[in-house]
């Protein structure tokens, strides 16, 4: 079998894994059929349930769910997602699996993720705010010197290009680096999982995903389960090597260059976390690049956040 064709039947087991893992966290309460006595021989709700909740055929949904992407309209897929209740990122998922699925010409990825200069500019010109440019591969692929410095422990054995994914399930650090590790754990396959669906030929993306399904029984279980997410707002907490521990608002924004997205972290103000930016943003600019070792993650002795 050729490549495109391993990928092609790859994306037919993606829609069927999606659509179900989807109805099996659907209880009939919760799609809001009655609920019948006796024992139910399915997890969740049945192939024939969904059918009817999206008004559809029992056959059609089951030839769907078998990956067979061919001639699925807006009304039908309006009706899936209806009666799956997917969110916004799952919605925006199935229509990438739909779309690869059929696609006779797939898009291929760039060969090297580029920086323009006028983002670097842009990066560069935030003095006061951390900034980091991701990949949907979740590659680091620019930062100005305040997120590099708060990404300084991804940075510290600079072997190959830093992977957000690949230091929170790899490197043990990163248990340490981040306060609320699960969630970011989460997020990371979660992000991973929406790349795939949007682009399914990336052999980058798909070397990465199988490296980290053979290193790391944290990312296999969180992949198996089929969730995505998009980038949005939150707060990420952090326990940095050189000034402890921080809280950081973030606010993401897609770039013109495709798949490229933007990330900026700021703290409250007058908060322990603003303090502890700015002792960062000192300390970077006191070091340069080839100087700045950064201490294990463990020798800082962690703060009680107050803000």
């Amino acid at each position: 079998m050729s490549d495109r064709k391993q990928v092609r039947a790859g994306v037919r087991e993606q829609i069927r894994e999606f659509l179900v893992t989807r109805r099996a966290r659907l209880t009939p309460e919760q799609a809001g059929l009655p609920a019948f006595g006796g024992s139910r021989r399915v997890k969740g709700l049945r192939r024939e349930e969904v059918a009817t909740l999206a008004g559809i055929s029992v056959d059609y949904y089951i030839r769907l769910e078998r990956g067979d992407a061919a001639g699925v309209s807006e009304s039908v897929l309006d009706g899936i997602n209806h009666a799956l209740q997917l969110d916004e990122a799952e919605r925006a998922h199935l229509r990438d699996l739909l779309n690869a699925g059929v696609a006779r010409r797939p898009t291929l990825p760039a060969a090297q993720p580029v920086l323009r200069a006028p983002v670097q500019r842009i990066l560069d010109s935030m003095a006061t705010t951390a900034a980091v440019v991701f990949t949907g591969r979740l590659d680091v692929i620019g930062a100005n010197a305040l997120g590099r410095a708060l990404y300084g422990p991804m940075y510290a054995a600079p072997v190959r290009t830093v992977n957000t994914a690949r230091f929170a399930f790899l490197d043990p650090a990163a248990r340490t680096f981040w306060r609320d590790w699960d969630r970011i754990a989460d997020d990371s396959a979660e992000l991973l999982r929406a790349e795939a669906g949007r682009t399914p030929y990336n052999t980058k993306l798909i070397a990465l995903i199988g490296e980290l399904s053979t290193r790391s029984e944290e990312f296999r279980v969180r992949w198996a389960r089929h969730n995505v997410r998009s980038y949005a707002t939150g707060v990420k907490r952090i326990h940095h090597p050189v000034v402890g521990d921080v809280d950081l608002a973030y606010e993401s924004t897609r770039l013109a260059h495709p798949g490229q997205m933007l990330l900026m972290y700021t703290p409250e103000p007058d908060s322990p976390s603003e303090d502890a930016l700015r002792m960062l943003a000192s300390w970077a600019a006191s070091k340069p690049d080839a100087d700045r070792p950064y201490p294990a993650a463990d020798t800082h002795p962690s703060r009680t956040d107050t803000s």
